[in-house]
């Protein structure tokens, strides 16, 4: 019961720049049941709110209560790891939100990604290593780190058609503004 204080406290620490990972994971049976998950994740956002700070989102197989929750509690942040639609990454961006694309991306035979990395703007993406998952292409199936995200920025690069520091630039211009750094 005193989670949300202790977590209030921490991030009242400087270094602390964004609540998360929070949001909702219908992928696994054993997991919290889905309005225990709502219940909580509506706690967090609040908190975040109350903070003035940015959240780190997590969807996993719960697009469409991920979608009702964002746009009720309009939240600042980042639809992490992104696995959705084009059309639903609009709608998120829609809310003012950014979308954090990761290794998938380059995976061969990467759809979604590619699609949502093409058709948004760039003012709205995020690389991300959802380390130690999702290893980009040529270390798929190894320990993923901040080190290669390098990778990402390469591969959205060629979806722009621009070189892997232009995109690694904009992006990370894209998380100093919405992290607020620097």
């Amino acid at each position: 019961p005193d989670w949300l204080d202790a977590v209030r406290e921490a991030a009242g620490h400087p270094a602390v720049c964004a609540i998360g990972e929070i949001g909702l994971d219908y992928y696994w049976e054993d997991n919290a049941p889905r309005e225990v998950q709502l219940q909580w994740c509506r706690k967090q956002i609040e908190l975040a709110k109350e903070l003035d700070l940015p959240v780190i989102f997590h969807d996993r197989e719960a697009h469409e209560d991920t979608l009702n929750l964002l746009r009720e509690m309009k939240p600042r942040g980042v639809l992490h790891c992104f696995s959705g639609s084009v059309e639903m990454a609009r709608q998120i961006t829609d809310l003012g939100m950014y979308i954090g694309l990761g290794g998938a991306t380059t995976f061969k035979n990467a759809r979604k990604p590619v699609e949502v990395a093409a058709a948004l703007p760039a003012d709205r993406l995020l690389l991300e290593t959802d380390a130690p998952y999702m290893a980009p292409v040529p270390f798929r199936g190894k320990r993923n780190d901040p080190g290669k995200v390098l990778y990402m920025a390469a591969k959205l690069g060629e979806i722009w058609g621009v070189s892997t520091e232009e995109a690694a630039e904009i992006t990370l211009e894209n998380g100093k503004r919405l992290y607020r750094l620097g």
